[in-house]
Parts: structure tokens; C-alpha cells; sequence
């Protein structure tokens, strides 16, 4: 498929980098890549790597994107007679480049002998007959490679310019500044993705593109990782079989210079499926050994040479645990016997060949109780399938020789719900948990479960960057990276708003996973939640509707993919759910409006369909069929359903003639049928929401309504009316004439045929404070809402600071201690702590709801802790790990959220100080819910409560 150019004035070049070495403006010394729209030759070494070779011609390709026009290339020993050219070549590979070493040309003190560097630089007279040349130097193989991609990144041409049809700009002139420009070594050192869960999308759309999964596909994906800068992959498997489906694809992975493995249930470079395919009798080593080590033989001898890391170990079959009667012996014995067919042919020592042993599930528990492996043997850590670490090497112990990685996930199968549809993930959870990963040393590998590689570009793009250099991504730079990369795929003028949408709507998504959606899971009744999930989705949508509308045409394509179908698909559902549970309340209610909330969620259904036939036959020309046909509507339970149905809708048989109803907020119930009092939740000048009333039909006649206060000052926003179906009222308060004090007001609503409902509206009308002279948060409702961020003061000693994450939770941020190898502290004095002044009308027994990030006991201790107090109270201890049963777990992860409980004494009203202190790093705060005895049942706590902050100096 052909590649847009767009024909504009000169710009800076994007790449997602603070500085640009190359633009289209001339400066002092600069070497014109481009000058007028022609591009200078390229040179490369025969004797090069082929890779290298290939890469080069892939910067050919991108020069004719950017100017229009094709470079000469030459691949030979002798440089073409050109004044100005590119050489690109491999310290100790390329003659060219080593001479130009040898006559000191060029200095690579800086990155020879390193892992994967490369060193971009002009070079004055570098060869007889050369004016100058723009050098492009790697220390191996894929520094050159990487170097390569730097310069196609400098230019404008994003990893995505194929995976995501994103335009690459046109541009006539290209300017190199003057100068070494390198990213110095990667910090971790082996970065990559592993392609899982790929049927029904990836697949459907591997066949109808490809054929399936074979080199060509491959080839595709090896570019895409190679382009940002990842080095490793571990291929499709379900079903697939990397090197047995096409057998150029290993030879082509070499090439292109990716590491293959395999995952981490598949042995010594065998793909699950192989063993369907070609085993004989079970897998099973206590039963079957002399097949399975025939079977695992042929897969060292199918590696031969090429550049590769071994998975050691066992599971089940099926990435299922091995049997209860399988021991640590056993698997001892595994490794033992795997080694020696590694050792046997290769012919050299196993320890000689990259082998990894993943810890994932039950593995880790079978290290936990003492089995080990040998020391050069890289120990490959993993999340709990939802983004949390499991485990993480201890601060100061002895490091194993092999290192430690991690095995992380964008999608996964399993419990308690599979997520596999769109991108659930935001990149500030990423960076606390990786940053976690790399401080602790975890940095031999990482690699993350992308599902479809559609639609994670963002998260992926963004993992292997930070695995590239964790030091250059700060927290308080998450923003700075999300903008970066917007303005890279769709150009500076919108990158602003289109980074916080992708920051909003992945930080939306990752509430709760859309596979685990349901019609009750955001309350109807209390704080507005539902409302207010639907209403942000919706705003979020039609903001990133309306940069669309603004884009050239262009770039539709592209943004379609990367913005507009996730936010607008992702806003559909979190709708259609929500409707179908306002449709069954009202259906309760028997509300003749139900049946048109009825016709509703079929038009929702209907529009989830419609935007993905859009994104399959309408973006790039059908480009992307099948990319999105992964059910995520109609779960049940964990596993995925076989097609999306419409949810059970509920009809109402209006009664005859006119009949009324009140609902009130707060309550589920409808009057007069309900015989309680009908009280509105309370009404306070410190609660920033209004309360509401809503009117209903329940027949067939609309009828007229009229509605008194007992109050002057109590106000409703519209008196009298009539109702076809439904009227919402809202309550309100003139607070310059309410009398200090609580009040109990009705509110009277006449129907027809004299019906008459009274709704008790509370008010509270305190003394003091006034709003002016609060200082922190305020009671309202009989509970105090705070989030984490909104602290007054930090108390820090010179080891431990109080860092906000921003953009993580489901609400607002996060924040926690740095660093997060810190050791335990002992709450109390002046130790690490935050402090919320907050207020209330009351003495009480208050319950604290502490919201934290669902992080795990990735020390294996007794549990990560945190303290709370109030004032001078001694401090409670809080073990956040108390219960680790698999339904505390399952819990955790489905509302992304760890929800921990204490309870406090405060024998006065007034002001009062809350403290949460440090007790152990890692801990991840995000809110914090006072209840004095009001607080309701929603799934992201009430909104945040009236405060006014006076923040003392830190």
C-alpha cells in the first residue's frame, strides 16, 4: 500500500526525542541530507551484516517518503565518487567504516565494545574525493540498525507510518546539526513483545493479508519492533507455530536482527502446537521423558546459529499448572536433562547459550519453596496477568549472574475475565510498575503480552521506550511523552488535546476492565456515578470528534485507529451498559420510559457494530479487516463468548390511563408505592453536586405535575409542568436566607387524580466554617471524599520524598515514596508522611477507606503496609496483603483497586488532621474516603469533597 505525502513548508522533524538533531532548517556546520527535495546518496559495506544492509535500504525508502525522491544506494566495497553521501556501517564489519576509525575520522571510543549503541555524526573530508559524509556507526549489528531508524525517526517517519498508516510528511530540506548524537547503551537489554490471544483478530487478519503467520507477516512485525527500538520478540502461538508454519521465518528474524524465543510454557524453541502436531504419548516427564526430550532436541538443532533466548522449565500442557504430584525434584531433574540436549548440540556449555526460566503462576511458587536453576540462567519475573509485579529481587541480595526480567501484560486469557479488545492500559500504571522492575534490578528482559499488537501501539511504543532509558521518563514527564507522540503521528497543532485524550480515555478504560462491565457496575442511584462515567466518555468522544473533524484527510485513517475508534468504541459501551441498567431500574419502576431506554441500548448495540465495520472496510481501504472482531459485549464469565449478543432489555405495559411516580436520588425505590419517608440525600453549601427528583409516567396519558416547597429558599427548578414520560427536578438552595442549623423541608409534588408524594429535603446550614475560612476538606453527607494528590503537607526526611504520579488510578493520580527501594519506616514523629486537614460537624466513629493501587506483595513478606492516624493518635499499621485468598485477588484486579478499612475515634467535632504514613515502598495511594456515618455504596467512591487547600512548604 502506498504511503500519503504530504507536501508542506519545511518543519522540524518528529521524532520522540527532547531534541532534534536534524530539521528542515539550515544552522552553522549542518550536512544537507536533503536539499530542494533531492536526498544525497547512501553507502554501505557489502561485508556488512545483511541486516544492516536491509535497514539501510529501509532509510532509502523513508528519504523518498520525506522528499519525494529516491536516494542512490550503494552496497560495495568502494565508496562511490559523491561529495556529500550517508555511510552506514558496523565497527569491525564495514572496512568502511573501520578505516575511517583507523585514519581518526571518526572517535567510537564512546560506544565500541557496547550493547546495541550507534554514533551519528558529520564527518569533514572522510574519505579522498568525500567533502563530507553523515557517518550512521554501530558498535554490533542492531546499534547500526537502531542508528539507522534514529535518522528515519528524525526525519518523520513514525514506527506506525505502515502499522497504523500514519502520513509521513513531505519535506525538501534536511539539515544534520553538527555534533555526535547517540542514545548511549539500552538499559535493559533485551526489549520485546510477544504477539498472544490472537484469534479471532490478528489471525482472521493474518490469513486474508498474508496467507497466515509467515515471514512475510513477520516481516512486518520485525521492522515495527526494530523501528522502536526492541530487539526481541516471542512469535504468535496459539494454533501457530513460528518456525515450523514457514521455515524462512527464523532465517529472516536473524536477519532482520531480532532475538526469537519462545513463551514461557514453550521449551527449548518448540511452539505449543508442535507437540499436537508431532509428540507422541502425553507431556508428561515422569511418564514420557525419552519423547519429550526427543521432541525439545529438535528444537535446539532447528535454532542452529541463530541469535536466540531459550525457555527452560515445564508447565502443563496448554499453559496449564503441571500436576499436583509433580515436585521440585522433578523439575530439577527438567532442567538438568534440558540443559545437556542444549549443551549436546550446540557443543559448547549450556551456560554458553541465553536460556531464561520464567516464574509465571505457580513457577514462582515452586521457587519460593527452593528450587533453582543455574546461575547463568536469566530469571524472568511476571506480573499477575493484570500489570502488577509479582515478584522483584530483593534490595542488597546477592545478584544472580543471569539477571532478572519481566513478563508483563497489555491482554490477557483467563480469570477473572479475559481483555482483549481495545487498550486498557494507561502508561503512568506502566511506568510505576517497571520503574518498580528497574529499580530493583529486574533489567535483563522485558517483555509484554500485546494480544493483536492492534490497538496497544501507544503502550507498547511507550514500554519499549522506557525499557530504552527508565532515567529519561521521570513521572512529572509522563504528560511531556504523551504529547511527544501524539505531535509525532498527527503534527503539532492538536498534539496538546489529542495527548489527554489518550491519556483520559485510557485512564477511563483501565476503571475496570470493558470485558467486565456490567449494567450495575457504576451506581445508578448515588453520587451520579453512572451519570458522570457516561457524561465524561461522552465529552471525551466528542472532543476527540471534533479534532478529527479539524485533521486533513490525511490522517483520518490513522487517527480512526489510534484515537477515534478506542475513545468513541470505549464511550459506546461504558453507555450501553449503563442504559441497560437504567432500563431494567425503570422497568421496576414501571416507568414508560423504559421501553425507550429499551430501543436505546439496541441503537448502542447496533452503533459498537457499525464502528467496527467502519474500522475494518472504511479506514485505509479495508486495510484492517478483522482487527477488531474480538467479542466484548455479552461475557458471562472468564472465558470470551463466542459472538456478542444484546444484552436483556426489559419492556413496560404502561398502565391505563394517567399514573404518577417519584424517584429521588439516593434510592432505587419510587413513591407513593414505597411506604418509607422518601428522603433526599442531604443538601449541604459544601456539596457541590445538586440533588434531584425525577417525576415519571407510568401509563399511557401524560399528566400535569405541580411541585411546593415548605421553605422560600428552597428552590426546584421547575414548579409545575406536565410529564409524557419523565421530568428531572433539581433541588437547590438560596444559602444567604437558610437559617443556621439542620432542616428538614418537604417538598411536595401533586400528580393527577390527587396524588401526592412528599420528599424530606435535608439541608445543613453549619456556623462555621464559612467557605471562605475553610482550611482543607469539609464534611458533607456524612462523609469526607479526598484525593490522594490534594494533600496539605509532606513530611520527608533526607532518604524519602512523597512523589504524585499523574494520570494514575481511576480518578485522579497517584502518589507514593521514592525511592522505592527505601526501607521499612517506623510510623510516628517525623517520619514520611501526608496530612489532610479535614472538617466535621460531629464527634463520631469514623471509618478511613484508604483506595490504592492493587499492587502485590512483590517481596514475598509479610505484606506491604501503610499507617493511618488523626491528630496525635498513635498511628494503625495497615497490612494491605492481610487476605490473599484467589477471590481477594479476583476482586482486586476487577475494580483495579486494593480498598483497605480502619476505624478511628474523634471524640470532638471540628478540625482534625488525617496522617497517612509510609510503612513499606510501593505502596500506591490514590484516594482516600473519611465515613462519619453517610457514606453510600458506588464503585469509585463519592466525588471529592469541598476543600480549599493552603499548602505548607515542603
Amino acid at each position: 500500500m502506498g504511503v500519503l505525502l504530504l507536501f508542506v513548508q519545511a518543519q522540524p522533524a518528529f521524532a520522540l526525542e527532547d531534541r532534534l538533531y536534524i530539521s528542515g532548517q539550515k544552522s552553522k556546520g549542518a550536512f544537507a541530507l536533503a536539499s530542494s527535495g533531492k536526498p544525497v546518496p547512501l553507502c554501505v559495506s557489502d561485508s556488512d551484516f545483511p541486516g544492516v544492509i536491509r535497514a539501510a535500504r529501509d532509510l532509502q525508502a523513508d528519504l523518498k517518503r520525506v522528499t519525494g525522491t529516491e536516494p542512490a544506494f550503494t552496497a560495495a566495497k568502494n565508496v562511490p565518487k559523491q561529495k556529500q553521501l550517508v555511510l552506514v556501517g558496523t565497527i569491525g564489519k564495514s572496512p568502511l567504516i573501520d578505516q575511517l576509525i583507523k585514519k581518526k575520522k571518526l572517535d567510537v571510543s564512546g560506544i565500541i565494545g557496547k550493547w546495541e549503541t550507534f554514533l551519528v555524526q558529520v564527518v569533514k573530508k572522510p574519505l579522498k574525493g568525500i567533502d563530507e559524509a553523515l557517518v550512521i556507526a554501530g558498535s554490533d549489528k542492531r546499534g547500526t540498525i537502531y542508528g539507522i531508524y534514529d535518522v528515519s525517526a528524525q526525519i518523520g517517519v513514525t514506527p506506525w507510518y505502515w502499522w497504523a498508516d500514519v502520513p509521513v510528511k513531505k519535506q525538501l530540506d534536511l539539515y544534520v546539526q553538527e555534533g555526535r548524537h547517540t542514545k548511549d547503551e539500552p538499559k535493559v537489554k533485551y526489549r520485546g513483545i510477544f504477539i498472544n490471544d490472537e484469534a479471532p483478530a490478528l489471525s482472521g487478519w493474518a490469513r486474508e493479508t498474508f496467507g497466515g503467520f509467515n515471514h512475510q507477516f513477520y516481516e512486518k512485525v520485525f521492522e515495527l519492533i526494530l523501528r522502536m527500538k526492541g530487539n526481541y520478540l516471542w512469535p504468535a502461538m496459539w494454533g501457530s507455530a513460528f518456525s515450523d508454519d514457514d521455515k524462512l521465518s527464523p532465517k529472516v528474524a536473524d536477519e532482520y536482527g531480532v532475538v526469537i524465543g519462545t513463551s514461557h510454557h514453550e521449551p527449548l524453541m518448540r511452539a505449543h502446537d508442535e507437540w499436537r502436531r508431532y509428540g507422541s504419548g502425553p507431556w508428561n516427564y515422569n511418564t514420557n521423558p525419552e519423547k519429550l526430550r526427543e521432541f525439545w532436541k529438535g528444537g535446539i538443532e532447528r535454532m542452529d546459529n541463530f541469535e536466540s533466548l531459550v525457555t527452560i522449565g515445564m508447565r502443563g500442557d496448554g499453559d496449564e499448572p503441571m500436576s499436583e504430584n509433580s515436585n521440585i525434584s522433578l523439575l530439577e531433574k527438567i532442567v538438568t536433562d534440558q540443559r545437556k540436549i542444549i549443551a549436546d548440540v550446540t557443543g559448547k556449555p549450556a551456560n554458553q547459550t541465553p536460556q531464561i526460566w520464567a516464574l509465571y503462576k505457580e513457577v514462582q511458587d515452586y521457587y519460593d519453596k527452593g528450587m533453582r536453576v543455574p546461575d547463568d540462567v536469566t530469571l524472568l519475573l511476571a506480573d499477575d496477568n493484570w500489570g502488577n509485579i509479582r515478584k522483584l529481587p530483593k534490595v542488597g541480595e546477592k545478584q544472580h549472574a543471569g539477571g532478572y526480567g519481566i513478563y508483563y501484560h497489555f491482554d490477557y486469557v483467563g480469570g477473572p475475565r479475559n481483555y482483549k479488545w481495545i487498550n486498557t492500559n494507561p502508561i503512568a500504571r506502566i511506568w510505576e510498575q517497571m520503574h518498580l522492575a528497574y529499580q530493583h534490578k529486574a533489567d535483563r528482559i522485558w517483555i509484554v503480552n500485546v494480544g493483536d499488537i492492534k490497538p496497544m501501539e501507544f503502550p507498547t511504543e511507550f514500554f519499549l521506550d522506557y525499557a530504552w532509558n527508565p532515567e529519561k521518563w521521570p513521572p512529572e514527564r509522563l504528560n511531556d511523552y504523551t504529547r511527544l507522540w501524539a505531535e509525532r503521528q498527527f503534527g503539532e497543532k492538536h498534539a496538546s488535546a489529542i495527548a489527554e485524550i489518550l491519556t483520559k480515555y485510557t485512564m477511563y478504560n483501565s476503571r475496570r476492565k470493558p470485558e467486565l462491565l456490567s449494567p450495575d457496575t457504576y451506581s445508578l442511584v448515588n453520587y451520579q456515578e453512572a451519570e458522570r462515567v457516561v457524561a465524561d466518555y461522552t465529552q471525551l468522544a466528542e472532543e476527540a470528534e471534533r479534532i478529527n473533524q479539524l485533521l486533513p484527510l490525511e490522517y483520518k485513517d490513522a487517527y480512526y485507529q489510534l484515537v477515534l475508534y478506542p475513545v468513541k468504541a470505549s464511550a459506546n459501551l461504558n453507555e450501553l451498559h449503563v442504559t441497560t441498567g437504567r432500563n431494567r431500574l425503570y422497568a421496576q419502576q414501571g416507568r414508560v420510559a423504559a421501553n425507550d431506554l429499551a430501543a436505546k441500548v439496541k441503537a448502542l448495540f447496533d452503533k459498537d457494530a457499525e464502528l467496527t465495520q467502519y474500522y475494518h472496510k472504511g479506514v485505509a481501504g479495508g486495510k484492517w479487516n478483522h482487527m477488531m472482531s474480538q467479542t466484548h459485549i455479552s461475557y458471562t464469565y472468564w472465558q470470551q463468548p463466542e459472538k456478542d449478543v444484546l444484552p436483556e432489555v426489559k419492556q413496560v405495559n404502561p398502565v391505563a390511563g394517567m399514573a404518577m411516580g417519584v424517584a429521588i436520588e439516593g434510592s432505587a425505590n419510587w413513591w407513593p408505592q414505597e411506604k418509607g419517608a422518601a428522603l433526599l440525600p442531604e443538601l449541604s453549601r459544601y456539596q457541590p453536586q445538586g440533588r434531584y427528583i425525577e417525576i415519571f409516567s407510568r401509563g399511557q396519558k401524560p399528566f400535569p405535575y405541580e411541585v411546593t416547597t415548605g421553605a422560600p429558599w428552597l428552590k426546584v427548578s421547575q414548579k409545575n409542568g406536565t410529564v409524557a414520560q419523565e421530568q428531572r427536578l433539581w433541588v437547590s438552595v438560596d444559602w444567604s436566607l437558610v437559617p443556621v442549623g439542620r432542616h428538614k423541608i418537604p417538598v411536595t409534588i401533586t400528580g393527577p387524580n390527587g396524588t401526592k408524594v412528599v420528599v424530606q429535603a435535608q439541608v445543613h446550614h453549619p456556623a462555621s466554617p464559612a467557605p471562605e475560612q475553610v482550611k482543607g476538606f469539609v464534611e458533607s453527607s456524612g462523609y469526607v471524599s479526598i484525593e490522594a494528590e490534594h494533600f496539605s503537607n509532606t513530611v520527608e526526611t533526607k532518604d524519602v520524598s512523597w512523589e504524585i504520579i499523574p494520570n494514575l488510578g481511576r480518578t485522579l493520580s497517584g502518589v507514593t515514596t521514592f525511592p522505592v527501594t527505601a526501607p521499612s519506616q517506623t510510623p510516628g514523629g517525623n517520619s514520611p508522611r501526608l496530612e489532610y486537614p479535614i472538617n466535621l460537624f460531629a464527634p463520631a466513629e469514623v471509618t478511613v477507606q484508604v483506595h490504592l493501587s492493587p499492587t502485590l506483595n512483590f517481596h514475598n513478606t509479610q505484606g506491604l503496609r501503610y499507617a493511618v492516624s488523626f491528630d496525635d493518635q498513635p498511628p494503625q499499621i495497615i497490612n494491605i496483603h492481610t487476605t490473599t485468598t484467589e477471590r481477594e485477588w479476583e476482586k482486586n484486579v476487577a475494580n483495579n483497586i486494593n480498598l483497605t478499612i480502619s476505624k478511628h475515634q474523634l471524640s470532638a467535632p471540628g478540625q482534625h488532621v488525617l496522617k497517612f504514613w509510609m510503612v513499606d515502598s510501593g505502596v500506591v495511594l490514590q484516594k482516600i474516603v473519611v465515613d462519619a456515618g453517610g457514606l453510600k455504596p458506588s464503585y469509585l467512591g463519592p466525588p471529592e469533597s469541598f476543600h480549599q487547600l493552603v499548602k505548607q512548604a515542603r
